[in-house]
């Protein structure tokens, strides 16, 4: 048993510190998201989705890390691999939209346009009875909108960065009225 370790001992070197560094690395990223989600006063929610997505990507790279620093058969690794990821591609192509509607939600996170209890106005021509929405909820895959007569919209994010979308303040408000006089 010692015999392995005194074998091996670069190996577990170089991953201690591939660790060190990640749970490192890991602790400021999640640190500096939840500080950004504070100072932005964004909901706690998708502060703790955002969170999960880069432990999920840290996670995976630490894993590709360790693949690496202990030497696995790269060719064996390969197809598995290939095989794998033919098939989560194949998949992920036929819900590609789902991965787009993820990616806008981090944007939004990070961006901060707006946020829940803002008014807003998207100018789509595809809404029918377009007019002012309240958000709700800023999820991952979409937005939830609601209506003055109360009427639930749930908008994906994606579409949210492709449109135009209108703050409504209460300035527009009084602007938009003083136009009309």
């Amino acid at each position: 048993m010692e015999d392995f370790f005194v074998r091996n001992y670069s190996e577990f070197l170089s991953s201690g510190i591939t660790l060190l560094v990640v749970v490192v690395v890991r602790f400021l990223t999640l640190k500096t998201i939840k500080k950004v989600g504070s100072l932005s006063d964004l909901n706690e929610a998708r502060t703790r989705l955002v969170s999960k997505y880069f432990s999920f990507g840290f996670t995976a790279l630490t894993i590709v890390a360790f693949t690496l620093i202990w030497g696995v058969n790269v060719r064996e690794l390969g197809l598995i691999l290939s095989s794998v990821f033919a098939v989560i591609g194949v998949a992920l192509f036929a819900q590609w939209s789902i991965l787009s509607n993820v990616t806008a939600g981090i944007i939004l996170f990070f961006s901060f346009p707006f946020k829940i209890g803002d008014r807003i106005m998207i100018m789509d021509k595809e809404i029918e009875n377009a007019g002012t929405y309240i958000i709700e909820d800023i999820r991952a895959y979409h937005i939830h909108l609601r209506r003055e007569n109360g009427e639930l919209l749930t908008y994906p994010n994606n579409l949210l960065l492709q449109k135009a979308v209108r703050v409504i303040t209460d300035e527009t408000i009084e602007n938009e009225g003083s136009d009309a006089v």
